[in-house]
């Protein structure tokens, strides 16, 4: 691999502007459940924004990337025209940057030093097309190790942790298998995320790389049920679990036991296999009234695929206040600052007459907005929503402001309280909870029982996918030590490491 070479231009950032990827136009995009944006970046724009990076002498994108990704050297790479070095760099600490570069709010970009007092880099787009070239350009090949190390592992749970861990470990020369409860690998990357987001056959390319290189994969089976958990332990040398944090968080607000309010991990994977056409039950916003509760990504997934299923209207519910458009003073350079922010589904309730509206400027979010219940009809199907301004601080509703809005169907998106403790992992591993709701580990990943492992958001709490890929390449060299008593695996990130912000 070679070492970059300079750019043509060394004072790009001074002449060259920020330009972001190109979106479809919102009428085209909502009509089907295809990617965003156009299928390909022009090459002399991508270049040219990568040619922005400055090279800093201390780069602090580094720092905010849990992955620890060498922007700077493949940015240097992409303006020379080098895609193949490219590639390889920005491998060699992201298993999957064709799923970052869609789905991660690029904390690199808030600590580019660019930013201080200009537009950052463009460093997700850059990442994006570095990595759809290379299986265009078929340099992302299979890499099965070179010898088996006669150990086994197996890996409960196949999000973006578990797969991380997974591939690092075959690598190794670990017989690794992976099981999932689901019908199909890929968790929360399959199940939760739209495919207007991040279409499916990007995932199922990954997996048949993984299985080219000798992962296994055992779908249908819930672990800690069917198959118990200290069985399982019992079979394989080591044992991780990466099952994410898919304890969703409850509304305590009468009515919700009504008919049509949902939890929008019960809508999403619905839509999901709709679109992937498994068949099955579909919750459907088709002609409805459409209310989101909660102000993240998920909710923003739920407004995306009512406005494709053709819902009547849409609003969303954000508790907390409309975000500053810069930078508050509490969060300086280099943090992730949290600001008002458009994402593609905002965008496309906006520029439509029908479901956008409420918020301001047609945003159809409504912040701080407290929710005080749900009302229904004499048939208990949900029928309105009523909410009133919360109050700054505690977020209690906010007396005399109450208001009631129409509604026939109610999508609860307020996160996860961290992973689900009936699934019979606990009792089975004897495994400790945190204070934090989460199961403990220490400094190594390492849970109470001998040989299990803990990675992802079943260890640290609903966090970013790029924290998720992080942790399940630090735990595959934990493991590899705990199997080997040394290791050549990279382990970015400790259990105790936290983003600079959320």
């Amino acid at each position: 691999m070679g070492e970059p070479r300079p750019t043509g231009d060394p004072k790009a950032f001074l002449t060259t502007p920020r330009r972001l990827r190109e979106r479809r136009a919102v009428p085209e995009r909502v009509r089907d459940w295809s990617e965003v944006y156009r299928e390909r970046a022009l090459l002399p724009i991508i270049g040219g924004q990568a040619a922005r990076c400055m090279d800093c002498g201390i780069p602090f994108c580094h720092n905010a990337c849990p992955l620890g990704n060498l922007i700077p050297d493949w940015n240097t790479l992409v303006a020379a025209d080098d895609w193949r070095d490219a590639s390889a760099r920005l491998h060699a600490t992201n298993n999957f940057p064709e799923f970052t570069g869609r789905l991660c709010p690029a904390p690199c970009e808030s600590a580019c030093v660019l930013g201080i007092d200009s537009d950052p880099v463009t460093i997700k787009n850059v990442e994006l097309e570095i990595a759809d070239r290379a299986w265009e350009s078929g340099f992302e090949q299979p890499q099965p190790p070179e010898r088996p190390s006669g150990r086994t592992v197996a890996i409960v749970g196949s999000g973006p942790a578990g797969l991380a861990a997974a591939q690092q470990l075959t690598r190794a020369g670990h017989t690794t298998t992976v099981y999932e409860r689901a019908d199909r690998p890929g968790g929360l990357l399959r199940y939760g995320i739209p495919d207007f987001r991040l279409e499916k056959y990007r995932l199922d390319r990954r997996i048949e790389q993984m299985q080219a290189e000798g992962t296994r994969f055992r779908t249908g089976v819930a672990v800690g049920g069917e198959l118990r958990a200290d069985e399982l332990r019992a079979r394989y040398d080591a044992l991780v679990l990466a099952v994410g944090a898919t304890a969703c968080r409850e509304l305590p607000v009468p009515g919700m036991d009504l008919t049509g309010v949902h939890q929008a991990m019960e809508y999403l994977p619905m839509a999901n296999r709709a679109v992937s056409g498994d068949g099955g039950p579909v919750i459907s916003a088709e002609g409805r009234q459409v209310v989101i509760v909660g102000g993240g990504d998920t909710a923003a997934d739920c407004l995306g695929t009512a406005l494709r299923q053709g819902a009547a209207t849409v609003r969303q519910l954000d508790i907390n206040p409309r975000p500053p458009e810069l930078r508050a003073d509490g969060q300086p350079w280099p943090v992730h600052p949290k600001v008002y922010r458009i994402t593609t589904s905002h965008e496309e309730a906006m520029a439509l007459d029908g479901p956008g509206g409420g918020g301001e400027s047609g945003d159809p979010r409504w912040f701080a907005a407290a929710t005080v219940r749900f009302e229904g009809d004499a048939e208990g199907r949900v029928r309105a929503v009523r909410l009133a301004e919360a109050e700054p601080g505690d977020r209690r509703p906010r007396p005399g402001t109450e208001r009631v809005l129409a509604a026939d169907l109610v999508l609860l998106a307020l996160g996860f309280s961290g992973p689900e403790r009936d699934s019979g992992l606990v009792g089975q591993l004897g495994l400790d909870i945190d204070a934090a709701g989460n199961f403990a580990r220490d400094g190594g990943f390492a849970a109470g029982t001998d040989g299990v492992f803990v990675a992802g958001d079943a260890g640290r709490g609903q966090s970013l996918i790029v924290w998720a890929i992080a942790e399940g390449r630090s735990v595959a060299a934990a493991v590899d030590r705990y199997l080997t008593g040394a290791t050549v695996l990279p382990a970015p990130v400790a259990p105790t490491d936290r983003p600079l912000a959320t």
